[in-house]
């Protein structure tokens, strides 16, 4: 279904290859820049529109925290090759979005529905996509790009630790999903 929410998904997900492109280029962070600016709103607005005009879908539901992965993990790619972030901060990443696929298969895999992304959640998402263009912005030999780099890491690990600590919760969650039964009600 094509709605205002799922076109603003829709272009989201294509900035993910011009991105890649403009920050591999090494002349163009600043349009690399932009592109993960306007990423991130369209990450925020595409919710609210769909929540306000009453458009929310299976689509969104979906292709939302899909695309957000693909974002983060081209942007950290591209950052990692220009040296820009460590190994260890993307392997933390990845350790737990493995965690978390596996937390999500042993659900489906027992017909439980999918866990519903928590406040929290999208906080480390936005504090992450946030870090990410002052990461980017602080390859930049100048005042700006030491500011960039304060600024960036703290957005970074604020978000690393918010990405981390929601793991723990999802994976409670879908315990407690998984161990207490319904009451079944007899009349």
């Amino acid at each position: 279904m094509v709605t205002i929410p799922n076109l603003l998904t829709f272009l989201r997900f294509l900035g993910i290859p011009l991105f890649i492109y403009l920050g591999l280029s090494g002349s163009n962070d600043g349009w690399a820049i932009v592109v993960l600016m306007l990423g991130g709103a369209t990450d925020y607005f595409d919710g609210k529109l769909a929540r306000a005009l009453n458009q929310t879908s299976r689509f969104g539901e979906l292709a939302d925290p899909t695309i957000d992965r693909l974002y983060i993990a081209a942007t950290i790619i591209v950052l990692y090759i220009r040296d820009a972030i460590p190994f260890w901060f993307i392997a933390l990443l990845v350790a737990r979005d493995i965690f978390m696929l596996v937390v999500a298969a042993v659900l489906a895999a027992r017909k439980f529905p999918t866990l519903t992304v928590t406040y929290l959640g999208k906080a480390a998402t936005f504090n992450l996509l946030y870090a990410l263009p002052f990461l980017l912005l602080a390859l930049s030999e100048s005042w700006i790009g030491t500011v960039a780099f304060i600024f960036g890491w703290a957005f970074a690990l604020w978000g690393l630790v918010l990405y981390l600590g929601t793991a723990i919760g999802y994976f409670r969650t879908a315990l407690h999903m998984m161990t207490v039964r319904p009451r079944i009600i007899q009349g």
